[in-house]
This record gives structure tokens, C-alpha cells and sequence, in this order.
């Protein structure tokens, strides 16, 4: 055997240490590779840290409610087939180690695995399986679409052959790893090492999906009675945190955020049935377990402290603390879709954590519209539309180098401000899947003509679920446009990390009095949120004030610069 020793991975940006919430292994555990070892609560999360390889646990070197730092030896640990990863470090041993294929080959077969997706994304939903058994296919042909928190992205195949099975089926969710196809190809050896590459991840954190942003910190786990009552026959025995009864006993498979819930309302997460992939348990297993009475001479688990508030049903959820809808008439539950999901996560964030404030304004864009018309062939001609958020694009764009706090974001970890040196611009388009931000790069280096043409591009990819992960990063401000769906002002709100977002109204012909008698003009009603912790009111006045002068008048960018 091979002695391994385990160091804490890398967490993420900007994350260089944790607090020990629990130790889920003991000396003389034996544990699998991809084996939560330890629950870590960072500034962002509370993680699962999985074990880069499979063995026998010599020795845990951390303890829970001690801080972890990147880089730190946790535990070390006696294995066969050693294959360390970035944070395990072999001690020298006879039996040299060998690492882990990501595919693997069998008589000519080759099984491919589903490749990285990116940081902190673990597994997606399969949209679409573009194959079939018995399909040639050719290296770098997508073979399925898979829908993550982020985007709708294309998964190529790493190598050419002909599909002799498909793993997955549309509306399954696929993990970071899992066998998606196999393929039949003449040199297998080589079409494995493609497969290896596609399929090797980059430095990331475990692979336990994250709690939302805006998430309360979880408490650290209740204590466990030291002597736990003995499974039924034929249930399958997990293990418990080092320290308590059961240990060495596999570990049930749930997310932080389920632990956390069944610490919450007092149910052991050990002895609660999975109905998810490989028996893992999710949200709703715990909830329903909680709602089963208990068995006969069953000992109740004891209830966690919570927060005082007032009773609910025994009916009712107990993570959402909604009522039982069902008592007044008939309902329906439908899961929300992964940007439905990460919509809401996000907003919440912005919503609890950036003060905002919204100023208003109107535009009288009579001038600009009759403008518009007369030049809208010309960009038609070059494949765009001259639309009013096209020409709202150029304006911020030229406004965020005039009014530099706008293009920043606020670092209250380092109590800096970071003020960016390039301009990318996100354009909010509603979609069949809900709000998706593509961003146009670079928005003040391109002209009204180019930002048009690139706009309707974006626009499109966004309806056609084309977008990928990239293409919606790196904004610095954003632009929501309800005009075309009617609308007389509305608030938007942040997309953290950037500092404000310009909403775009319905305009509308109204009486104006000018020169002694009132004159009909389209009037453009602007809003303007804003980060208050980085700018001011009369700073967002005159943000605003100056791109209300752009829009009314189109020369007023020239003088300006």
C-alpha cells in the first residue's frame, strides 16, 4: 500500500480557509475515492470535501470548529491504487501509483464521461441527446445539451466512432464524470486519451454544489448520542461523524444543504431512505421522513434550537414554512428550472446585501426616434436593428468612461474598490427559460452599427438556447429594457457584482409645454439603481441626468466625446 497525505484544495477565488463544521471520518475508516472526508464552511458556503483517492484512514489531522487553511494536511491515508490528485501527496512506496482514467476502454470501446463544466458547476440537466446507437459521429461533434445554472452549453464528443450506447436520456441530470456515451473506434488507445483530456478537471473545489449566496450560515452539527440504535435488517447502515457510533459505515449521499436542513428540524440524515441517483437523499426525502410517525419503540430524534416564531402545521414543508396549499383546493408542484433557480438565488443576494437606491427620469426622445427611423436601413443592411436599446448601449458605454464609479465593484472583504479598465455591457432578453444577461464586450470600442449587429446576435442565442457560460460573464453594468412589453417605470434591480443597471420604460406621446403652448412629444421614462455603497444620490442624479441629454439629443455623444 501506498501512503497518501491528503492537503486542503484549493476553495475558490479569493477563499484561503474554512472552518471545520464536521468531521465525517475516523482513523480506520475505509473510505472511496470522491468520499466526503469533511464539512467546511467558508465565507461563501458550507462544502463537502471529498477524498482524492480510495484507502483506509491512518489519521484525521483537523478537528471540527478548527480552522482549515488551503494547503493544510488533513488526513493521511493508506491506498492501493494511489492516484493523487493536486492536494494528495504520496509518501515514497513501493507500489508505484496509478492514476484514475476518466475513460476507459474495453475490446475497441471507449466510455466518454461528462468533461469539467467550469467552477463550482457539478452536474447539469440533459436537455437533448443529439445521437443515437449505431451513429457515426466525428471528433468534436456534440453529442448532448446540458443545461447548467448558467447556460445551455453543447457537450463534443473527444473522439470519432460509432455510438454503441447512451447513457443518458433528456430531462436527466448529468454529473461532472458520469458515463454519457460509448463509442466503438478503431484506435481505442488513442480515442481514450482524447476522452482522458476532455474529461480531466482543472483545479476546482469539491463537487458539492454550494448553498445560495444569500444563505444563512449553517450551524455546526448536533451532537450525536454516542451509542446509536441499530439499523433494521435490510436497511443499509451509513456512517455518522468521527467520534459517534457507526463509523466506518458508508456515507449517505446528500448536498451540505440537506444536512443542514435535517440537522434544522431534528431528523438523523443516517437513517432517512434516498430516492435520488444511487440512493441520494434530497430536501424532500428529509422532509417526508420527518412527517412519517415513528416506528414502534423507536426513539425520537432529538429537535435542534431554532429561532422562535410562531407555530406551523405538522403538514407544512418545514424548510419553506409554507402552509399546506392543498387543504384549500387542488395545487400542482413543478420544479424550477436550473436559471429559474439561479435567478432567484441571485436576486435574493443583491436584494439583502447591496443598499440600492433608484432615481428616475424621463427622456424626450422625440428627435431620436425620427432619427432612428431614418437610419434603421442602414443597420439593416449590416444584419442588426436599430433599436433603442441598441442605442441605450451606446450611451452607457460612453457614460461609463465619463463616470468611472459606475464601472467598478465594491470589495468589502479587502475594503477596496475595484475600478475596471474595460467596458462590457449586459443586455437583459427575456426568454422561454426566464431573464438571461448576455454581455458585449469591449461596448465603448465599437460603433452604434457594430453594438446593433452584435445585439441582435446575442438576442437570438439567448432565444435559441445558444448562449454559453462565457457569453453571460464579466459585466459591468447592465440594461433592462420593458418598453417593448409596456410598462410606465419600474425599479431593476443590481446584478452584484456590478454597481447599478439602467431600466428602459414604454414611451409615450404627451402634452409638453414649451414656448408658451403645449406640443406633443415621445417622452422615455429612464430609472437608474444604484449601489449606495459606492455612490451617492447626487451621483446617481447626475448619471442618470447625463444620459437622459444623450438620448434626447444624438449629436450630444459627439460634443461629449
Amino acid at each position: 500500500m501506498a501512503s497518501v497525505e491528503f492537503h486542503l484544495p484549493d476553495l475558490g477565488e479569493n477563499i484561503s480557509s474554512g472552518d471545520v463544521v464536521t468531521v465525517l471520518v475516523a482513523p480506520g475508516d475505509t473510505i472511496t475515492q470522491d468520499q466526503p472526508v469533511l464539512e467546511l464552511e467558508t465565507d461563501k458556503a458550507v462544502i463537502e470535501v471529498p477524498s482524492p483517492v480510495g484507502g483506509v484512514v491512518t489519521q484525521v489531522h483537523v478537528t471540527a470548529g478548527s480552522k482549515a487553511a488551503v494547503g493544510q494536511l488533513i488526513m493521511t491515508l493508506e491506498s492501493r491504487d494511489a492516484a493523487p490528485g493536486p492536494t494528495a501527496t504520496p509518501a515514497p512506496s513501493a507500489d508505484p501509483p496509478s492514476a484514475p482514467t476518466p475513460a476507459s476502454t474495453a475490446g475497441g470501446v471507449v466510455e466518454f464521461r461528462l468533461p469539467d463544466l467550469g467552477e463550482n458547476v457539478a452536474s447539469g440537466d440533459v436537455v437533448q441527446v443529439l445521437v443515437k446507437v449505431g451513429e457515426q459521429v466525428a471528433q468534436d461533434q456534440p453529442v448532448i445539451e446540458l443545461e447548467t445554472d448558467k447556460a445551455v452549453v453543447e457537450v463534443p464528443s473527444p473522439a470519432a466512432g460509432t455510438v454503441t450506447e447512451v447513457h443518458v436520456q433528456p430531462g436527466q441530470k448529468a454529473s461532472v464524470g458520469q458515463v454519457i456515451i460509448s463509442l466503438s473506434t478503431a484506435d481505442a488507445g488513442a480515442a481514450a486519451a482524447a476522452a482522458a483530456r476532455a474529461t480531466a478537471p482543472t483545479a476546482r473545489t469539491a463537487p458539492a454544489v454550494p448553498a445560495p449566496p444569500a444563505a444563512a450560515p449553517a450551524q455546526p452539527a448536533a451532537p450525536t448520542p454516542t451509542a446509536a440504535p441499530a439499523a433494521p435488517t435490510g436497511e443499509p447502515r451509513v456512517a455518522t461523524p468521527a467520534g459517534h457510533a457507526g463509523v466506518g459505515r458508508p456515507l449517505v449521499a446528500a448536498a451540505p444543504s440537506v444536512r443542514r436542513l435535517a440537522r434544522e428540524i431534528g431528523v438523523d440524515i443516517n437513517h432517512v431512505a434516498g430516492t435520488g441517483p444511487g440512493g441520494r437523499v434530497s430536501a424532500d426525502d428529509v422532509k417526508a421522513h420527518a412527517r412519517r410517525p415513528p416506528a414502534a419503540g423507536a426513539t425520537p430524534a432529538a429537535p435542534t434550537a431554532v429561532a422562535s416564531g410562531p407555530a406551523i402545521a405538522p403538514s407544512a414543508p418545514a424548510s419553506s414554512g409554507l402552509p399546506d396549499f392543498a387543504q384549500w383546493g387542488q395545487v400542482e408542484r413543478q420544479p424550477m428550472s436550473n436559471v429559474r433557480r439561479i435567478t432567484a438565488e441571485r436576486l435574493t443576494q443583491a436584494w439583502t446585501q447591496v443598499p440600492q437606491v433608484t432615481v428616475f427620469d424621463q427622456a424626450d426622445i422625440t428627435e431620436l426616434e425620427r432619427w432612428r427611423r431614418d437610419n434603421g436601413k442602414r443597420v439593416e443592411a449590416a444584419g442588426g436593428k436599430l433599436t433603442p436599446t441598441a442605442i441605450a448601449l451606446r450611451v452607457v458605454a460612453t457614460a461609463l468612461r465619463r463616470f468611472p464609479d459606475f464601472n467598478a465593484s465594491v470589495d468589502m472583504a479587502r475594503a477596496e474598490l475595484v475600478y475596471k479598465q474595460y467596458c462590457h455591457v449586459g443586455v437583459a432578453v427575456d426568454t422561454e427559460r426566464g431573464l438571461l444577461v448576455p454581455v458585449i464586450r469591449h461596448a465603448d470600442q465599437k460603433s452604434l452599427v457594430e453594438l446593433a449587429v452584435e445585439l441582435s446576435q446575442v438576442a437570438e442565442k439567448a432565444r435559441a438556447r445558444k448562449l454559453s457560460p462565457d457569453d453571460m460573464q464579466g459585466g459591468c453594468f447592465t440594461i433592462s429594457n420593458l418598453g417593448s412589453i409596456g410598462s410606465v417605470g419600474f425599479t431593476p434591480i443590481i446584478n452584484p457584482p456590478e454597481v447599478a443597471i439602467l431600466g428602459l420604460a414604454r414611451a409615450t406621446h404627451q402634452a409638453v409645454y414649451r414656448d408658451g403652448q403645449f406640443v406633443p412629444r415621445l417622452i422615455l421614462p429612464v430609472s437608474l439603481t444604484f449601489d449606495h455603497r459606492l455612490i451617492d444620490g447626487a451621483g446617481g442624479a447626475r448619471f442618470l441626468h447625463w444620459i437622459v441629454q444623450a438620448l434626447e439629443n444624438p449629436f450630444f455623444l459627439l460634443l461629449e466625446g
